[in-house]
């Protein structure tokens, strides 16, 4: 997992918050849902994670870890780092580790009543902004009346999840915006498992 040291190092480059995965136009099933390590889950990156899957479709899967934040930042000096003007702004904001790939990218998971350039709607109740220009709408006060900030995402290539799935590494369930933003993260894990009715 990536420490709080090396993050505030790697978004000094401002252009890494550009290179980002494409998000393709026709989403498949598993888009939108939650996707919860089972006990079985043999790597130690995913263990006891709850995923939200951004999309899904032919050409694999992307998804952000909802419950592992690895610390807090304040707000200015993130902005400073994305070659945004932090002048004014105070506060601070929780790091998520959104998974092991591109850790140096960073992702906004929010309610759908902003919508932005960059913004990808995946459903009624959840978008992901990749401009980070939003954190600005955040600091105001005029941004997503729920957001989380992530670095990183979980990436498989195509037809990679479901095999995982079928391995029983992982099991699906609803996704909510409650459940989604809520900051219970030390049961997080617990109540989605809840949610599929597995016993642990």
């Amino acid at each position: 997992m990536l420490s709080l040291v090396l993050l505030i190092g790697a978004i000094a480059d401002p252009t890494l918050a550009a290179r980002t995965p494409s998000l393709g136009p026709a989403p498949g099933p598993l888009t939108g849902k939650l996707l919860v390590a089972t006990a079985s889950m043999g790597d130690p990156r995913f263990k006891r994670t709850v995923i939200f899957i951004v999309r899904h479709d032919t050409k694999g899967a992307m998804g952000l870890i909802i419950n592992r934040v690895i610390g807090k930042l304040p707000l200015a000096k993130l902005l400073a780092g994305f070659g945004r003007e932090p002048e004014g702004i105070g506060g601070e904001i929780d790091i998520h580790y959104g998974g092991p790939v591109e850790g140096r990218l960073g992702f906004v998971l929010h309610t759908p009543d902003y919508v932005q350039k960059g913004t990808t709607v995946v459903n009624g109740e959840v978008a992901l902004t990749r401009d980070l220009d939003i954190l600005l709408t955040i600091s105001a006060g005029t941004g997503p009346k729920q957001s989380l900030f992530a670095f990183g995402y979980a990436g498989w290539g195509p037809r990679q999840l479901e095999g995982e799935i079928a391995r029983k590494d992982w099991v699906t369930v609803p996704g909510d915006a409650k459940f989604i933003f809520d900051d219970k993260l030390e049961t997080k894990w617990r109540r989605a498992m809840d949610r599929h009715g597995v016993d642990l």
